[in-house]
This record gives structure tokens, C-alpha cells and sequence, in this order.
């Protein structure tokens, strides 16, 4: 079809036809203020489907690091509780005071102590320096004799073994009547102080 043979008012129909055709497809594609049209709408439903992805990545990275996290906390947290067990391995428990009593015992074995006097051990109490403090300390008084470079000995020893022990308001008195074998000797009085387990007493 040539467009120059057709009439006038058939070539004004054709523009008319044309432009409007135009029109409506830019209309249909890229729509009219106010209304989105088909191709746009495409476009914006595409642009938001992809933030959505991308939004579902970064909570899936997320929860797959906080997954991975929780394994390493278990871990760590596993390994704290070994390390505090080990660290209450010379806390009192149970019956405090045959604890308290056993553990001198055992200890003092290897030393030329003699301890033949126990008190009765004082109530749990409150940890005096450290206000707060999980655990509670019990104090048991005892006396004995010993050389007295076997006392320093022991006692020093006592206190490196068992970080959780102490020993306070130690007073010593001189033997003023030995024997050949109890020269140098000296008679001692001591409080032990234990920390306590909590709900261990």
C-alpha cells in the first residue's frame, strides 16, 4: 500500500490510527501519571522481587551464622564448665567439716605436723571481700605442733596446692620445756578458711 495514493482524509485516518497505536502502546508500557502501566508495573514488581531476595539472602546468611555461632558458644561454654570443675576441685562440698578435716589430713601426710585439735567448723558465711561473690566461706580452727621449718613448709605448700584455702590468724608459741626430740618445736594455732560450694552446706 502507497501511502501517497490514498486520500487525504484516508492518510489523516492512518496518522491518526498510528499515532494513537503509539500512544496507547507507550500508555499500556510505561502507563500514565497515576497509573503504572504494564511494562512498568513489570519493572517495579522485579525491582521488588529482587530486594525480597536479596533480603531473604541476608536473614539466611544470618540465621546460618547465628547457627554456626551457637556451635561455638556451646563449645566455648563446655569448656567453662570443665575449667570451673576443675577450678572447685579443692572447694568444700558435702559435710563441710569432715571435708575440711580430710583434706588436712590427707594433705599433711608427707609433713612432720602434728594437728590433734580440731574445732567445730563456724556456719557458711557471706565472702567478706568480695561483696556478690557466688560462693560462701566456712572457717574451722585447729592447733597442732611441728618444727617450725616443717610448719613453713606445710604451710606454704597448703596454700599453693589449694588456692580456694587459706590460713588466717595463725599464732605460734615456743616450746619453753622440750625434749632433745622436741627442739625447736613450736605449738600453733590456725583458721582454715574454705570457700563453700553454693547449696553445698
Amino acid at each position: 500500500m502507497n501511502f501517497k495514493k490514498l486520500s487525504k482524509q484516508k492518510q489523516q485516518h492512518l496518522i491518526i490510527l498510528v499515532l494513537a497505536t503509539a500512544v496507547l502502546a507507550d500508555a499500556l508500557s510505561y502507563g500514565v501519571p497515576g497509573f503504572p502501566g504494564l511494562m512498568r508495573y513489570q519493572l517495579l514488581n522485579h525491582e521488588h522481587l529482587q530486594l525480597a531476595k536479596k533480603a531473604a539472602e541476608a536473614k539466611r546468611n544470618q540465621i546460618q551464622s547465628a547457627v554456626k555461632r551457637r556451635e561455638e558458644i556451646a563449645a566455648e561454654l563446655a569448656s567453662a564448665k570443665k575449667a570451673l570443675m576443675d577450678a572447685e576441685s579443692d572447694v568444700a562440698s558435702g559435710d563441710l567439716y569432715s571435708w575440711v578435716i580430710n583434706t588436712l589430713r590427707d594433705f599433711k601426710a608427707g609433713y612432720k605436723v602434728e594437728i590433734p585439735s580440731f574445732q567445730p567448723i563456724g556456719p557458711t558465711t557471706e565472702v567478706a571481700l568480695l561483696p556478690g561473690y557466688p560462693y560462701q566461706q566456712a572457717i574451722l580452727s585447729v592447733s597442732g605442733t611441728a618444727h617450725y621449718h616443717d610448719l613453713g613448709r606445710f604451710l606454704a605448700d597448703m596454700e599453693n596446692k589449694f588456692p580456694h584455702i587459706r590460713v588466717v590468724n595463725l599464732s605460734l608459741e615456743l616450746n619453753l620445756n622440750p625434749t632433745t626430740d622436741e627442739r625447736e618445736t613450736v605449738g600453733f594455732k590456725m583458721d582454715v578458711v574454705t570457700l563453700v560450694k553454693p547449696n553445698a552446706s
